[in-house]
């Protein structure tokens, strides 16, 4: 961890910025102009209102709050925010992966012999007197893939889970004289919560208020429901919706699925994946705040019909994945009626989604899990609550005028923490 964030990606940056020990380009031309490297910064930062606290801490400005960049910030920042502001000069960080084959660990191998090669080329120059550019953590690059063969993939040993620890425990420390009394009380105090929570079965009953209607997920407060929650055009793609489910004429369902059936539908604001999934918000339930970040956007799977707009085919679906911006939360309750083919009522949460319309991925951005939208559809998606697989985050480009979707959930490992 510390060989990579700590030493490496903070060398090269002090190299781009010509500030790396009084040494300039020499024979080169790799630096960074000071007013580009200010805009960058700026757009670090920037990208703290859209990307879910759930990925990471607040980006800092690099630039103005050096001193604030952690390990997990230059982590996050070089797998996902640098390869969009740089304009695709990163390439997929295969020893993040969190599985690795023999022949992952081979390319690892000869890829980071090739790059301290390169690195040599470009800022060493076989020039003694840049001697400086190569310190011994450069060496150690050609001992990861070492590293790897003998104690698996860099996550099963980085000291990410551990400063996340220590981090909880600074705040707690409310005496300088007996810190330890006040470390030792939330420990105690944590493990008796956590032992109860486990022998009784009450993880979900923690939550202060929550409802649990389907296996997959929880859903969260805020709620409304009454007659006017839901306008009558989402109510009759909701009507669209079960037609679809239940494989029935749009009239059988508006002869089971009555009116005061409709007036009975609820809206909820949040909804979290079980089994340590994200939480997402329906954007039209949770206000944003001045200082919030957002965590309505999001990736979901549905089922699509190849031959959709040609009808003299027989239907073949196959799964695909969308970005969107999840809108609503519905809980829709159905009664048991012989047009549905339904012996028993049934209730059925859907998501309403506005989907991101993708533009075209530049290479470089496809093989990192990076796509790019402009706008968000006009038409509302509604899909069961399952299809929501987690959240995404969002980095602003060109001022806002696009956008770069940024999936953590594909194959690099991260620092994830579970309290």
């Amino acid at each position: 961890m510390h060989l990579i964030w700590e030493n490496l990606i903070k060398n090269l940056i002090l190299l781009w910025t010509g500030e790396f020990k009084g040494l300039d380009a020499g024979s080169e031309s790799y630096e960074i102009g000071r007013e580009v490297w200010e805009a960058i910064c700026e757009a670090t930062a920037a990208t703290g209102d859209t990307l879910p606290s759930a990925y990471c801490a607040r980006p800092p400005n690099p630039h103005t709050e050096r001193s604030a960049c952690t390990a997990d910030s230059w982590s996050f920042w070089t797998q996902y925010i640098g390869p969009v502001l740089l304009r695709q000069k990163f390439s997929k960080a295969i020893c993040l992966q969190f599985e690795l084959t023999t022949q992952d660990v081979g390319d690892l191998r000869v890829g980071f012999a090739t790059w301290v090669e390169e690195f040599e080329n470009i800022y060493y120059q076989h020039n003694p007197r840049r001697a400086a550019t190569c310190p011994v953590t450069i060496h150690a690059l050609l001992h990861i893939a070492d590293s790897i063969e003998a104690s698996g993939p860099v996550w099963t040993s980085w000291a990410f889970p551990m400063e996340r620890f220590c981090g909880r425990l600074q705040p707690i420390i409310k005496s300088r004289r007996h810190p330890d009394a006040c470390i030792a009380r939330y420990l105690i105090n944590d493990a008796h919560l956590t032992q109860a929570s486990l022998v009784y079965n009450m993880m979900q009953e923690l939550y202060v208020l929550k409802i649990t209607l389907d296996p997959t997920c929880i859903l969260l407060p805020p709620r409304r429901k009454g007659a006017g929650t839901i306008d009558p055009p989402t109510q009759r793609k909701i009507l669209n919706a079960l037609a679809t489910r239940f494989n029935v004429p749009l009239g059988a369902v508006k002869r089971a699925v009555t009116a005061e059936y409709l007036e009975q539908m609820e809206k909820w604001g949040r909804v979290r994946r079980c089994d340590g999934g994200d939480t997402m918000n329906a954007a039209s339930a949770v206000k944003a705040q001045a200082d919030s970040r957002n965590a309505s956007f999001v990736r979901y799977e549905t089922l699509v019909d190849k031959h959709a707009h040609q009808r003299n085919i027989a239907s073949v679906y196959e799964k695909r994945t969308f970005y969107g911006r999840l809108e609503h939360i519905f809980v829709v309750r159905v009664p048991a009626h012989p047009s549905l083919h339904l012996d028993t009522p049934e209730t059925i949460l859907f998501a309403a989604i506005y989907p991101c319309q993708l533009t075209p991925t530049p290479p470089s951005f496809t093989s990192l899990d990076i796509h790019l939208y402009s706008t968000l559809s006009n038409t509302l998606d509604i899909v069961d609550i399952t299809c929501l697989q987690c959240l995404v985050g969002r980095i602003p480009l060109d001022k806002g005028r696009s956008w770069a979707i940024v999936d953590r959930s594909g194959d690099l490992a991260r620092a994830t923490f579970e309290d």
